[in-house]
């Protein structure tokens, strides 16, 4: 098998080191593990592509390049640049930095990488490591995902039609627990799920020396439960959570009463 990996969290993160790892036990012996990855900390830019600039691609190694642009361009760059004449058979987007449940999916870059791999045709897994008070002090806060991220690639791969989707396919969403590997109590397939808190962002502003005003972007507390059968309630109830998601925006349930109004 042919794997492509990347991730938003930059080409020296931590997370992609312990994808690289995971992709590799994926792919076996005779497979390849090929990386393309942002030169820089990319976090926040969801589906960004850069249409209005060229991006600059180094390799850095063999099987290993990294660009000055965003996830998704990163799976342009590997899709139809570096590995052009024999596309990858799984783009795993990860493993990042902090959770990608619930609201935080539709900012990610790490979700933006595997929207645009699906777009492209080729089944994806975005995989995020949530932090709280149970890893923050290990030696590996990565810990879960390091443990546990090849097994449930390997569920979500043996998924009858497990990508199929038409016209959009379909890709994964996995959240690992803020908990030690061998505290995690299991798996759950959950829909992505809203925190019991106003939406997540706000701005700070701060005065610099010479009078001129920046902002900074500010969060929300990220230990709340989003619902029943969802993503970050999953999460911090010690369990893997694995989300099918497609790119399709439409809101189907108000389609008819649409549809009734202005027709």
């Amino acid at each position: 098998m042919r794997i492509l990996i990347t991730n938003d969290d930059g080409i020296a993160a931590p997370g992609l080191a312990i994808l690289a790892e995971i992709a590799a036990e994926i792919a076996g012996p005779d497979g390849e593990v090929w990386t393309v990855a942002p030169a820089f900390e990319q976090s926040g830019v969801g589906h960004c592509i850069s249409y209005v600039h060229p991006t600059l691609i180094s390799e850095l190694a063999p099987r290993r390049f990294a660009t000055e642009g965003s996830p998704a361009d990163c799976v342009l760059a590997g899709v139809h640049h570096v590995l052009k004449d024999d596309p990858p058979d799984l783009i795993l987007s990860g493993v990042n930095k902090g959770n990608n449940s619930a609201e935080n999916t539709l900012y990610s870059g790490t979700i933006g990488a595997a929207i645009e791999a699906a777009l492209q045709g080729i089944p994806a897994i975005a995989l995020s490591q949530y932090y709280g008070p149970g890893n923050l002090t290990l030696d590996n806060s990565f810990e879960a995902a390091a443990t546990h991220g090849a097994d449930t690639i390997r569920k979500i791969l043996a998924t009858p039609n497990a990508f199929e989707g038409d016209p959009y396919k379909i890709f994964y969403n996995v959240n690992f627990p803020p908990l030690p590997a061998a505290e995690v109590k299991g798996t759950r397939a959950v829909a992505q799920g809203c925190r019991a808190t106003p939406s997540g962002f706000g701005v700070r502003s701060d005065k610099a020396p010479n009078g001129r005003t920046f902002l900074w972007v500010t969060g929300s507390p990220q230990n709340v439960p989003s619902g029943v059968d969802t993503d970050a309630t999953a999460n911090l109830e010690g369990y893997i959570s694995v989300t099918p998601m497609r790119a399709d925006l439409t809101a189907g349930d108000r389609l008819a009463a649409l549809k009734d109004a202005i027709e």
